[in-house]
């Protein structure tokens, strides 16, 4: 998978964000509204990114963090990753512009990174 053309974009949004507090804070149905709403979009971006779309990802859960100490737990605003080719790290950016992580979700941002090749592989 690790070529110059293929992206890591990790979806970001802590559990104890502004906006996911106020997401949390909405009506139950309201919620459920939105999240319909937002897998409507989700499912709509997807198509139209397809053809790049390496791998489709999805949400990420708890953290464990393995160091020379051992494994603990840990956490991040790291929540969800996809993977696509582009012709470039600003092409593979820009399939990210109103994505529904943060348009519909209550996302705080997209990072998007090359997956570089192994050196020497």
């Amino acid at each position: 998978m690790s070529s110059n053309d293929t992206y890591l974009a990790v979806l970001i949004g802590g559990r104890t964000s502004a906006r996911m507090k106020e997401w949390m804070e909405l009506p139950e149905a309201e919620r459920n509204a939105r999240q319909a709403k937002g897998m409507a979009a989700w499912k709509a971006w997807m198509d139209k990114h397809g053809a790049a779309v390496v791998e489709g990802g999805g949400p990420l859960g708890k953290t464990k963090r393995v160091d020379p100490q051992g494994v603990s737990d840990t956490s991040n605003a790291m929540s969800g990753f996809v993977v696509v080719r582009a012709a470039s790290h600003e092409a593979a950016a820009k399939m990210f512009e109103g994505h529904p992580h943060f348009t519909v979700f209550p996302g705080e941002a997209i990072e998007i990174m090359p997956i570089l090749p192994i050196p020497g592989g």
